[in-house]
């Protein structure tokens, strides 16, 4: 169980990203996050994991405080919350095995990660992860070599490889084309059926209706929708992204 407790960011002590929200998320859930850019959902997700601090409130994961947590029980529990970025965030002059190796690093050694030097077992655990993913034969090949496509596959094996129990996903399909973006969305709906809650911040209301068991809507950091997919109809689609927005999904 996640459980966010009137949770606020002020950017700068002045902007304000997230206004007490609070809503919990049972364990293998597949949630949806909406709004506009700006509306604080990407605020929300790094909250979640403290890498963004949070100004107040609380994040509870299975009964911890998570934004308490002192650095060491905090980097035990960011092994159990994997995150997939939008712009896929990998060191795209290294081969794609050690993309997805760093996903390890919450369990190795410093210093071996620093030398990049993993166990036969890590290796082993990457080359599945990669195989999940459908690019095992690109595992030593230069990340920057991949298509978009590829390289946010090889971003979900990376954060598989912390074998989380959470998977925070920030609009991972913005940059892809609609056939890649369901191919992505369908891996995170495997997780949620193998039981893995599912955070994702999305703008295609087709794709939450299609994924999502639940949304949360977001709009000027403020919580203003909390419910099923096939709640928002035209009515509250206005009321979370503007009188002027047009529906297209």
């Amino acid at each position: 169980m996640l459980e966010i407790r009137h949770l606020t960011k002020v950017y700068d002590n002045t902007v304000l990203a997230l206004n007490d929200v609070s809503f919990t998320v049972p364990q293998g859930q597949f949630l949806a996050v909406v709004g506009l850019s700006g509306s604080g959902k990407s605020t929300l997700l790094r909250c979640i994991n403290r890498l963004i601090e949070p100004t107040s409130g609380q994040v509870i994961l299975d009964g911890i405080d998570v934004t308490a947590a002192q650095p060491d029980e905090l980097r035990r529990i960011r092994r159990r919350i994997g995150m997939i970025f939008q712009h896929f965030n990998l060191v795209l002059r290294s081969p794609v095995i050690t993309n997805v190796l760093a996903g390890r690093l919450g369990y190795t050694n410093p210093m071996w990660s620093l030398i990049n030097r993993f166990s036969k077992e890590d290796i082993a655990m990457a080359l599945k992860q990669l195989d999940r993913v459908g690019i095992k034969d690109k595992a030593y090949v230069r990340a920057d070599e991949l298509s978009g496509g590829q390289q946010q596959r090889v971003g979900i094996a990376r954060a598989l490889m912390q074998e989380p129990s959470i998977m925070l996903a920030d609009e991972p399909v913005a940059s892809l084309d609609p056939v890649l973006a369901h191919s992505i969305m369908q891996y995170l709906e495997q997780l949620r059926d193998e039981g893995i809650t599912v955070i994702c911040s999305l703008h295609f209301l087709d794709l939450v209706q299609r994924y999502a068991d639940r949304v949360v809507a977001l709009k000027d950091g403020n919580l203003v929708f909390d419910g099923s997919p096939q709640e928002i109809d035209d009515n509250r689609f206005k009321e979370i992204y503007g009188e002027e927005a047009q529906r297209i999904g």
